[in-house]
């Protein structure tokens, strides 16, 4: 399957909202979603932490994965940020149609 979708977390959605827009704009993703009000709780440097985020959902193709986590880590405001790949295991062609017509080939 040509497509994934990619998860990044973010600390706040003024964040959420400028990555997003710089990886729709470079046609490294068809879509970017943004939801707000996701609590983490996570090991950090020995501690647990807590945290309020973001999530971005971006729909993209497999092969533009590399590139896309690059500019995420170049514009994020953490040291180590969350962005993983998920696998696409059925889509609707038409819809997959539009993800590959509005990303880089």
């Amino acid at each position: 399957m040509p497509a994934i979708m990619a998860y990044v977390t973010v600390p706040h959605k003024a964040e959420a909202e400028k990555i997003a827009a710089a990886i729709v704009t470079d046609r490294l993703a068809a879509c970017a979603n943004i939801l707000p009000d996701m609590q983490s709780i996570y090991h950090w440097q020995g501690k647990i932490e807590t945290a309020e985020e973001v999530v971005l959902i971006f729909k993209t193709r497999d092969t533009l994965f590399a590139p896309l986590a690059a500019k995420v880590k170049e514009m994020h405001s953490y040291e180590t940020p969350c962005i993983i790949a998920l696998p696409v295991t059925a889509v609707d062609q038409d819809y997959l149609d539009w993800i590959l017509a509005e990303t880089k080939p």
